[in-house]
């Protein structure tokens, strides 16, 4: 009777029939999103701390911050996307805002709020809806293939696959070495699952790829089982923003910074991650994108007051979404994770780069695999497409791939007589980004 009510509830509650999915297939998906984005509790406070901030009180914030905003992309839009503090936007605000220009993080964690709330009012007028329901159909194919290019890039990049080097940028690592045998193996492993269409393939691979880092030291032991967080530890940058200095004219470069690459930023995972799930209409706009992007909005807003930098949707949210995740229970789940993390942190910690890295990798495919929905017979429609595509992970920036890409597109068009195929507000944020890069 019990788990008759107790299903009836989670059905009321995520609609999940209507959705396809049960349950179990929402666990498994919320624990595979959580597992491939639980880096970030990690690398933003060691990100942050390079600005001057407390690591564990960023630790903390970083967690208060993903909860914030999972839970209110659940409750406000049902869609299995998670948030957490943005890759890019944080290193922005340390190198960028607060070491490069002088900036107090106090006053940076202020520009962070007073962004959000800016974004809060656009999600409740049509404006911040009406943009990225305006990115037509082929930028839409060409930013969720881009970022799938962009996130199996990063998967080679921790498995140590992929490494920098100072004459071509890039070259192939040492395949044999700790890390990247082990995403070598764990990579073949997890596509053989997901081939032979096993449940929970990405997790499984996950799992076993740390298992197997143990027997080469990739994967490090815990030093304990239990690691408390303590509220002094979060008072150092709880309610910690200046918004007072952050009105300051001088700020205002900054702020519209700010606004552009978290704008973009969140548009082109939304749209991508929203593809994947298939949630876009036919026309290619987004369902209750309004209310996706006020949950953005208000976890902004709120870990900037909880003291970390700007939250956003996460691409990682493809994880789940590749296992099936298609409500907000799989976001509930996640943000039930990131609470637990907080005193199992040991444990969360072992889980090396290198055993997430095929998850990335493979979920990287299987957006790509939205290339085939581009008008491949119109170069209009392919040329802008590709540029968004190819830039995003070349330059290692979703909003850099979509800026070009919004360039691009109303530009042939118009230089080819189809431009009254281009919708109004494209041809603004055209001219918006033109002037965005001669001023950056």
């Amino acid at each position: 009777m019990a788990n008759t009510q107790q299903k009836s509830f989670f059905e009321r509650a995520f609609k999940l029939k209507e959705n396809g999915t049960n349950v179990r297939t929402e666990v498994l998906a919320g624990i595979t999103t959580f597992m491939t984005m639980a880096y970030i509790i990690f690398v933003n406070p060691s990100i942050l701390s390079d600005a001057g901030m407390p690591f564990n009180g960023v630790f903390i914030a970083t967690i208060a911050g993903a909860i914030l905003g999972t839970v209110m992309m659940a409750l406000l839009t049902n869609y299995p996307f998670a948030l957490a503090s943005g890759m890019g936007l944080n290193a922005f605000f340390a190198y960028s805002v607060v070491i490069g220009m002088g900036v107090s993080w106090q006053t940076a964690l202020g520009i962070v709020f007073i962004e959000g709330i800016i974004f809060i009012v656009l999600s409740v007028t049509p404006v911040r809806k009406m943009i990225v329901n305006s990115i037509p159909m082929s930028l839409k194919t060409g930013i969720s293939s881009g970022i799938g290019l962009f996130i199996a890039f990063i998967g080679l990049q921790n498995a140590g696959i992929v490494v920098a080097d100072p004459a071509t940028l890039v070259r192939m690592g040492d395949l044999f070495a700790g890390p990247a045998l082990i995403a070598l193996l764990g990579l073949i492993i997890t596509g053989i699952l997901h081939a032979l269409r096993v449940k929970g393939a990405l997790l499984l691979g996950i799992i076993i790829a740390t298992i197997l880092g143990l027997f080469n030291g990739v994967t490090p032991t815990p030093e304990g089982v239990v690691a408390l967080p303590r509220m002094a530890d979060w008072s150092q940058v709880l309610f910690q923003l200046d918004i007072r200095s952050a009105f300051n004219i001088g700020m205002i470069g900054v702020l519209i910074s700010f606004l552009f690459v978290d704008l973009f930023d969140t548009a082109g995972t939304l749209v991508g991650v929203s593809q994947q799930a298939g949630y876009l209409k036919e026309d290619g706009s987004l369902p209750k994108a309004d209310r996706a992007l006020l949950a953005d909005a208000i976890a902004t807003t709120g870990g900037a007051v909880f003291g970390t930098s700007t939250v956003t949707t996460y691409v990682e949210s493809a994880s789940g979404v590749s296992e099936g995740g298609r409500t907000g229970l799989t976001g509930i789940v996640v943000a039930i994770l990131f609470f637990l993390s907080l005193f199992f942190q040991p444990i969360i910690a072992i889980v090396p780069g290198a055993a997430t890295a095929p998850a990335l990798i493979i979920v990287g495919v299987m957006m790509l695999s939205n290339i085939r929905s581009i008008k491949w017979e119109d170069f209009t429609e392919v040329f802008p497409a590709f540029v968004a595509m190819i830039v995003m992970p070349l330059t290692y920036s979703i909003s850099n791939g979509i800026a070009l890409g919004f360039i691009t597109y109303p530009l042939i068009k118009l230089f080819t007589g189809k431009g009254k195929e281009v919708h109004w507000l494209v041809y603004v944020l055209c001219a918006l980004f033109i002037v965005y890069f001669i001023w950056l």
